[in-house]
């Protein structure tokens, strides 16, 4: 399956009435791993990007090179649909042009652009400020200008709820849609009230960045929200994991001591494809 095919798939997805979650993934083989259990939708997050990729908090370090790169090495070989954060796509509308062609290229499905102020500048006193509707608007009118596959997708995001309430919200999505975005990413969603109104005042699908433990997918699923995240969970196991492995041959403990709680040799090897790389080398190397 190559990329327009699983931008084709995502775009079924968003035009259907089911809400999906999808798998957290950071590299080539996290995205194996989703895949094998059943997931076909991926997900790579900013802060998921800069974490792993270069060990630093979300603070927006990790430049547009270095996330295409790893977009590109997680979708050499994997069939899943990839969602990505560009979060602020790097600069302004110019630069989001640039950032579409880099990740389309890359490979994702559908990618984000929020409409917050970033990196977080000098003297600002608050957690977050936004830009203004009409420089959010024009940075996705841009972004949509730069796409060259009709099935990729764009969102435009927005945590404004948090601050603005909802009656600022609804007038950042309702201009954000008429930019020919595909969704809209509504992110610090409190309630199911919330999401109705949205739904109300855009035709859009929606994407849900975060809801309250009580809500639930099917809850949200009547809403056009076909995508709600539910954190990254699997990069904070994949650490934990490390560390007791680590600190278990650190202080002198048998490796054969670790094998109720590792991959075993046959599992590692089919998540490798293994066996395609063994005939290749039967094929061209003897």
């Amino acid at each position: 399956m190559r990329h327009t095919e699983q931008r084709q798939r995502l775009r079924a997805i968003f035009a259907g009435n089911q809400c999906f979650s999808p798998a957290t993934v950071y590299d080539a083989l996290s995205a194996r791993v989703a895949e094998s259990v059943g997931f076909q939708i991926g997900m790579l997050a900013g802060s998921v990007a800069s974490n792993t990729t270069l060990a630093a908090p979300d603070l927006i370090l990790i430049t547009l090179t270095e996330f295409a790169d790893q977009v590109r090495r997680i979708m050499r070989d994997s069939n899943l649909s990839l969602v990505v954060d560009a979060d602020h796509a790097y600069g302004n509308a110019l630069n989001a042009m640039r950032c579409v062609q880099e990740l389309e290229h890359a490979g994702v499905s559908c990618m984000s652009i929020e409409d917050t102020v970033l990196p977080r500048p000098f003297g600002q006193k608050v957690a977050e400020t936004y830009t203004s509707i009409e420089e959010g608007a024009a940075k996705l009118r841009a972004a949509v200008s730069a796409k060259q596959d009709p099935s990729f997708m764009i969102a435009g995001r927005s945590s404004s709820l948090k601050s603005e309430g909802l009656e600022g919200a609804l007038a950042r999505f309702k201009a954000y849609e008429k930019t020919g975005v595909d969704a809209i990413f509504v992110v610090g969603l409190e309630s199911l009230e919330q999401i109705k109104a949205i739904h109300a005042a855009v035709k859009l699908p929606i994407i849900v960045g975060s809801a309250p433990a009580s809500i639930k997918r099917e809850d949200l699923a009547p809403y056009n929200v076909r995508i709600m995240l539910q954190g990254h969970q699997p990069v904070a196991a994949a650490v934990k994991a490390l560390q007791e492995c680590y600190a278990h041959l650190f202080k002198g403990g048998a490796p054969a001591d670790l094998k109720s709680k590792i991959a075993s040799n046959e599992d590692m090897e089919k998540l490798l494809n293994a066996d395609r790389y063994k005939q290749w080398q039967q094929d061209y190397l003897k």
